[in-house]
């Protein structure tokens, strides 16, 4: 299977740790850290000068001492199509009772795909990130979905953005990142474009006052 890589199992009762040997896997905590930012949405700031996640919309799955782990919300995928794909995978019924918005999640193993969906579905080895958003990798909701099932709300993105331990904290020191809760029009809305300027609305922050010089807003 090209595109999409199961989640692998356990993972249900644990915090994801993922990928690229930036986490490792551990007990869901009921009480994380204030400091810890899993279900926020990041804002990218002008600050920051990548430009890979210009304007970028981030909602961070998960977060620890280790790392973290998110999906970009605002980078539209024209291709491949959702059938398409599913045709790839040999996913049935083909074509799809439904389809899903695809987008690329990151810059990190384009080549996996994640869907980020509503918690009223849950399957094997998905990760619960809040209680109200999942987090799946698995052939079973891409099934679900294509038989007319599955969660009410979903989306489908290729690749994560990734941060190695203390990087996303100091890259928030550095005013590269606002944070804002997430919110299902933040993260399902198919107005790619207006993401950015969305988020910045909930802190009531003007896009034309901010400044591109660290530790200024």
């Amino acid at each position: 299977m090209a595109g999409v890589k199961p989640i692998p199992p356990g993972l249900a009762e644990a915090r994801r740790a993922a990928y690229n040997q930036m986490m490792t896997e551990r007990e869901i905590s009921p009480s994380p850290p204030p400091s810890w930012l899993t279900g926020q949405v990041l804002l990218a700031m002008p600050s920051l000068r990548d430009p890979r996640f210009a304007q970028g919309v981030i909602f961070i799955c998960a977060h620890n001492e280790e790392g973290a782990m998110g999906l970009m919300l605002n980078r539209q995928l024209r291709k491949p199509k959702f059938g398409d794909l599913m045709q790839q995978l040999n996913v049935e019924p083909n074509p799809p009772q439904r389809e899903l918005p695809m987008g690329q999640g990151g810059p990190v193993e384009d080549h996996r795909g994640f869907v980020l969906h509503s918690a009223d579905w849950i399957g094997e080895g998905s990760l619960n990130v809040d209680g109200d958003h999942v987090l799946s990798a698995s052939m079973d909701v891409l099934q679900a979905i294509a038989r007319g099932e599955g969660p009410e709300k979903a989306r489908l993105l290729l690749g994560y953005s990734g941060w190695g331990a203390g990087q996303l904290e100091d890259e928030i020191r550095q005013n590269s990142w606002l944070n804002v809760p997430a919110d299902d029009a933040i993260l399902f809305d198919a107005n790619y474009q207006r993401k950015w300027q969305r988020g910045l609305a909930k802190l009531k922050i003007d896009p034309g006052m901010l400044s591109g010089d660290a530790g200024q807003a």
